[in-house]
C-alpha cells in the first residue's frame, strides 16, 4: 500500500507544471570546425576556440524536487526568461534570433579587429518577442519578422516604427509591411520577401514606460504587442557562415570571434593553449554578460580547457566553480582577450588579405 502511494505520489508530480527552468552544464564545442569562409584567405592551423553552453529545461514538480539532489543546477523563474507578457514558447525563436544576430556581430567586430572598416545599414525593426494575447499575435507577426514599412512609411529601426505607431489612435487599422521569417528546427533563419499584413491597434497598457526614441514623447496612443531590435546588414569582404545546429542565445560571440580572427590570420592566437570563452559580442567588440556561467565553467573542465574568457562581471561566480587547472579570465571586449592571449605567448593577428 505504501509503495502505490508513494508511485502516486511521483505520477501526480510528474504531471504538475512549474514555472521553474534549470540550467545543467552542457557542452563546450569547438567553433573551427563550425566555420565556413570563403573569399578570403584563412589559417589552417587547428588552435582549439571552444563554445560553452547550458542546457535549459522546464521542470514538473517532480523534476523540481529531484534536481536539488543534483549537482551543478541553477534554477531560474520564468519571469527571469521573457520580458512581461511574453509567453515561454517563444523561448526557442528567441534564442535562435540572439544566436543569428551573435553571429553577425561576431563577424564584424573579427573583421574590425583585423582592419576592415565596416558600416552598418538600417535593414528595419526587427521582432524579438510578441505579446499574447495582442493585435500582432492575432496578425500572425513572429519572433524574427522583419518590419520595413508601415502604410506609406519606411521603416528602417525599432525607433521608425515605434514612432510611426505612437501618435495613431488605438483601434487604426495599419497595414505593415514585413518580411516574414523561418526558423527550421536547428535554428537557422531565413526571411521571405516583404508581405503585407493588416493589423488594428490597440490602447496601449497603462504600466507601459518610456521607449526613449528621440522625437516620441508622451504616453503611447497605439499599442501593437511587440518588442522590436534594430534591423542591420554589413556589406563582408568575404562569405562567413558558422553551422550552430540547434543552439540558441547570444553567449557564443566572444568564442566565434576569436575563432574567425584566429583563421582568418597569421600565426597562432591562442599560444596553443585550448581556450574556452563565454560572453555576448556587439559588432564593436564589446564583450557582455551571458547566464549558467558556473555551469559553463564546469562545461569546459569536462572539455580539458585551460583557459576560460568570461564577461569580467561574472568573473566571481566562475572563479567559484573552476577548479585549480583552469585559469579563468575576465573581459570586457574582445581587445582585452587578444592583448590577454598575447601575454600568454599568443601571436599578434595579422590578417591575411589585406583589408580594403
Amino acid at each position: 500500500m505504501t509503495v502505490g502511494i508513494i508511485l502516486l505520489v511521483i505520477l501526480v508530480l510528474q504531471n504538475v507544471h512549474t514555472n521553474d527552468y534549470s540550467l545543467t552544464p552542457g557542452d563546450a564545442t569547438p567553433v573551427a570546425p563550425l566555420v565556413k569562409i570563403e573569399g578570403l584567405s584563412t589559417n589552417p592551423h587547428m588552435d582549439k576556440i571552444m563554445l560553452a553552453d547550458v542546457y535549459l529545461s522546464s521542470l514538473s514538480a517532480w523534476q523540481w524536487l529531484t534536481a536539488h539532489f543534483q549537482s551543478h543546477v541553477e534554477f531560474v523563474n520564468a519571469s527571469e526568461l521573457v520580458e512581461p507578457g511574453i509567453p515561454t514558447d517563444e523561448l526557442n525563436a528567441q534564442g535562435f534570433l540572439e544566436m543569428s544576430d551573435s553571429k553577425q556581430a561576431a563577424e564584424v567586430a573579427a573583421l574590425r579587429a583585423l582592419g576592415w572598416k565596416l558600416t552598418a545599414v538600417s535593414s528595419g525593426a526587427v521582432v524579438t518577442g510578441v505579446v499574447a494575447p495582442s493585435p500582432a499575435r492575432k496578425a500572425g507577426l513572429s519572433v524574427a519578422d522583419q518590419v520595413v514599412g508601415v502604410n506609406d512609411t519606411t521603416i528602417r529601426s525599432a525607433c521608425g516604427l515605434i514612432g510611426a505607431i505612437h501618435p495613431l489612435r488605438a483601434g487604426t487599422v495599419v497595414h505593415l509591411k514585413v518580411a516574414k521569417a523561418h526558423i527550421n528546427a536547428k535554428g537557422i533563419i531565413t526571411w521571405g520577401s516583404p508581405r503585407v499584413l493588416t493589423v488594428t491597434t490597440a490602447a496601449a497598457p497603462s504600466d507601459q514606460g518610456s521607449s526613449g526614441c528621440p522625437g516620441v514623447s508622451g504616453p503611447d496612443r497605439s499599442w501593437l504587442g511587440i518588442e522590436p531590435e534594430d534591423g542591420v546588414r554589413y556589406a563582408l569582404p568575404g562569405s562567413i557562415s558558422i553551422k550552430t545546429s540547434y543552439i540558441g542565445g547570444p553567449s557564443a560571440g566572444l568564442a566565434m570571434t576569436l575563432t574567425l580572427i584566429n583563421k582568418l590570420s597569421a600565426g597562432t592566437l591562442t599560444g596553443h593553449w585550448v581556450v574556452a570563452a563565454t560572453g555576448t559580442i556587439d559588432a564593436n567588440g564589446n564583450v557582455g554578460d551571458v547566464g549558467g556561467v558556473a555551469e559553463k565553467t564546469v562545461a569546459v573542465e569536462h572539455a580539458g580547457a585551460q583557459i576560460f574568457f568570461v564577461p569580467k562581471v561574472e568573473l566571481p561566480v566562475a572563479l567559484a566553480a573552476a577548479q585549480s587547472g583552469l585559469r579563468v579570465i575576465g573581459v570586457n571586449t574582445l581587445g582585452q582577450a587578444l592583448r590577454d592571449l598575447h601575454a600568454l605567448g599568443g601571436d599578434t593577428p595579422i590578417a591575411l588579405t589585406t583589408p580594403r
